[in-house]
């Protein structure tokens, strides 16, 4: 009998443990769950993760759904590649001379060898994105030159010739977010735009663009000036397979537009801009421009065969990820996912072969990799996907890691700066919060790391998909979300 009821207490004790609440069934607080049921975005899917300075899940909605995570991706990739290519990883684009001096000639082919750097704009170099190109010019005056006779060629061979990721959207493909990929790049391969409608009421306002309105693009301007207080209405389409962009837009008379527009085979573009500034600074050149592809080409050619004229060398790694995450730059992402492919496997990069390293970089941070859809590093295709169990307790694995001050401080600061910089601005949660925007079409994305009244540091990912009201109201709710935590915390 004693046996027996030993063994009936234990069956309770097991049926009761049952319902202990544990991490797993953590549920959304009663006034989180009412900001959001309160909302014009409550239709749409939400889901929601938060865990405590122990890593324990404390909030959770919709934790086991899969969700479109935008540019909260890049939260991974920026892990991966710190890990994969190192913080200190600087990039070396190298100019190089094939032939040699007579008098003050060069007699023989400028070559320009791309390391795939993202950075070769005005970012880290005083708004200058001519900066690499005087420096050149210095150095190819100093050995005395003044006229080259022969080609400039830019050896592009780093990456393969895929332009894009996979799924992205055609319409988007004009505009600086979308530009093309490639391992010799210049200016973020962008033209930037500037519209000044300073004339007459119907008119067509004036335009120019930099790098010294070079002819490498075409612009048709068919915008028209309207009455003041009128709406401006954006509208630039590049026709894609050419470098032709339509300008379309109305705008109220006196209004001032910039806008940073994709271009055609950025190599040519590098390599065009070269060539025309050699000659607005007197160097003379009777040859043509020309552009090797070829990985296995290069890796045959002896570098001691050439004259090193010049190098330059990238800010490290650490800086250039806290571009990427602090201003959501795809460019750079997508560039750096091409980067570990080569890295990786020592052969010619590609983003399939980056996408397997981030892959590799999730299983071991503990996502199961095998149900996650990655179509780029940047979170720009909405085939992408991650369950959002799995995105959150990311963000907590990887403070183990010994780079990950370097991750933190390549967030937005709330209301401080980067994409965040003008959000939550007179909130309690200015300069409390610090982490990561993300947006595609329906999909609102905000991850990182919340200190709280308490001073705790919670573990935060707020994701929305699928909604249908405008984005400024969901990003008032996941104010209202991150201001609950904030004070329940």
């Amino acid at each position: 009998m004693k046996k027996l009821q030993v063994i009936s207490i234990m069956i309770l004790c097991l049926l009761f443990i049952g319902f202990i609440p544990v991490n797993s069934s953590a549920q959304l607080s009663p006034e989180i769950s009412t900001i959001i049921e309160n909302s014009q975005a409550s239709n749409a899917f939400w889901g929601i993760q938060v865990r405590d300075q122990k890593g324990d899940l404390i909030e959770n909605l919709h934790g086991d759904k899969l969700i479109r995570p935008a540019s909260n991706l890049k939260l991974i990739t920026a892990g991966a590649i710190l890990d994969r290519i190192g913080v200190d990883y600087r990039y070396g684009t190298i100019l190089f001379g094939d032939g040699e001096l007579k008098d003050s000639v060069w007699v023989g082919d400028l070559i320009v060898k791309g390391s795939g750097d993202p950075s070769v704009n005005g970012e880290f170099y005083n708004d200058n994105p001519l900066f690499v190109f005087e420096k050149w010019v210095s150095a190819l005056k100093n050995l005395g030159i003044q006229s080259i006779q022969g080609n400039l060629v830019g050896f592009d061979g780093l990456f393969d010739d895929v332009p894009y990721p996979k799924g992205w959207e055609w319409d988007d493909l004009t505009y600086y977010y979308a530009p093309e990929i490639s391992a010799l790049s210049f200016n973020s391969n962008v033209v930037n735009l500037e519209v000044i409608a300073d004339g007459p009421v119907g008119t067509t306002p004036k335009i120019e663009w930099s790098p010294f309105n070079t002819p490498y693009v075409e612009f048709i301007n068919e915008q028209i000036i309207t009455v003041p207080g009128t709406r401006f209405d954006e509208s630039y389409r590049r026709i894609l397979g050419t470098n032709t962009i339509f300008l379309r837009s109305t705008l109220p008379q006196g209004h001032y537009e910039t806008e940073p527009l994709s271009v055609l085979n950025p190599s040519t573009y590098f390599m065009d801009t070269f060539y025309r500034y050699l000659e607005m600074r007197g160097i003379e050149i009777d040859g043509s421009i020309f552009i090797n592809s070829d990985y296995y080409d290069w890796k045959g050619l002896s570098e001691l065969d050439l004259t090193p004229i010049d190098v330059h060398l990238s800010e490290p790694m650490f800086r250039l990820v806290e571009w990427l995450n602090q201003e959501s730059d795809n460019f750079f992402t997508e560039m750096m996912v091409k980067l570990m492919g080569h890295s990786s496997f020592n052969v010619q990069g590609t983003t399939e072969l980056g996408l397997n390293v981030l892959k590799e970089f999730m299983h071991e941070m503990e996502i199961d990799s095998s149900t996650v859809t990655l179509r780029d590093g940047s979170g720009m295709s909405p085939a992408t996907l991650i369950q959002l169990e799995q995105f959150n307790h990311y963000l907590t694995k990887i403070k183990e890691k010994e780079y990950f001050t370097y991750l933190y401080n390549s967030l937005a600061v709330a209301g401080q700066n980067g994409t965040l910089a003008h959000r939550f601005r007179n909130s309690e949660v200015q300069g409390k919060f610090i982490g990561k925007t993300g947006f595609v079409s329906g999909v609102r994305a905000l991850s990182g790391y919340l200190t709280t009244q308490s001073n705790q540091e919670l573990t935060v990912t707020i994701i929305t998909n699928n909604y249908s009201v405008q984005t400024s109201h969901v990003d008032f709710i996941h104010q209202r979300i991150l201001e609950q935590l904030y004070s329940l915390y």
